[in-house]
């Protein structure tokens, strides 16, 4: 069972709010080795109604990964989140899938320090 799991037998109709923190192990479920270390706090207000199941999702943390121009630590700031009201009941709902994806998406395409911050002795070398 993943991490962001919400058992949605005996849960109350309206609004139901859960909290999870992940690190880089989350990430490893996904082989996902670009990510070195996390701090990220997740929270999601599960809405049972009908037939169905609406969830609003925030993700909030840092990860850190490699820098792209001096391979150096480079630690990002994440604030992101999605709404979706596409579940269906069953047993359980696993948004593991679903936090993953949106917070890739938010990530840059291209990760680098901020001009001036990048390792002195790796950039002296990119201009050759």
């Amino acid at each position: 069972m993943h991490p962001f799991t919400v058992p949605l037998s005996g849960l109350k109709a309206g609004r139901n709010h859960f909290e999870w923190d992940a690190d880089s192990s989350f990430f490893g479920i996904f082989d996902n080795t670009d990510i070195t270390d996390a701090a990220l706090h997740v929270t999601a207000d599960v809405m049972m109604h009908g037939g169905g199941v609406a969830v609003s999702c925030h993700i909030e943390g840092t990860v850190t990964t490699v820098c792209d121009r001096c391979l150096g630590r480079l630690e990002i700031p994440v604030d992101t989140g999605f709404d979706d009201d596409d579940y269906d009941v069953a047993d359980a709902l696993d948004l593991s899938q679903d936090v993953y994806d949106y917070f890739c998406l938010s990530l840059p395409m291209v990760r680098t320090h901020p001009d001036g911050e990048c390792d002195e002795d790796t950039v002296k070398f990119l201009g050759k």
